[in-house]
């Protein structure tokens, strides 16, 4: 098994396993989403739902493509979210995360983009 091989497994598995969170546990998300957006379940599920689909993708060559697409476009959409975490301090404390730890899942955004983009070829 190739490493890009490995981590395009992964990473499927671990789009699938953040969609089923937003499925099945929708009110771990509330914290990260900023208080004007509206509809926010229907944007938990509709998200989760994607990054399911998505991640399935990413396993089939084909649509592999696409798939690392819709995940660049869908990391750089959700990074509003964790902007937000970094300067809300009552999201991070229902979310139980330190600022430090919301910075740097705020930089991780950074090279989870390229990996998709290395995906993509």
């Amino acid at each position: 098994m190739t490493f890009k091989l490995f981590t395009i497994l992964t990473m499927s598995l671990f789009y699938i396993s953040m969609g089923l969170k937003h499925i099945f546990d929708p009110n771990y998300f509330y914290p990260m989403m900023p208080s004007f957006l509206p509809y926010k379940k229907s944007l938990i599920y509709i998200s989760g739902c994607i990054e399911i689909i998505l991640g399935i993708l990413l396993l089939i060559e084909d649509y592999r493509l696409y798939a690392s697409i819709g995940l660049m476009v869908l990391l750089v959409l959700v990074f509003p979210a964790n902007i937000y975490i970094v300067i809300n301090e009552e999201s991070r404390k229902k979310l139980k995360v330190t600022r430090l730890f919301s910075i740097l899942r705020l930089f991780a955004q950074i090279p989870l983009i390229y990996l998709a983009y290395w995906h993509s070829f």
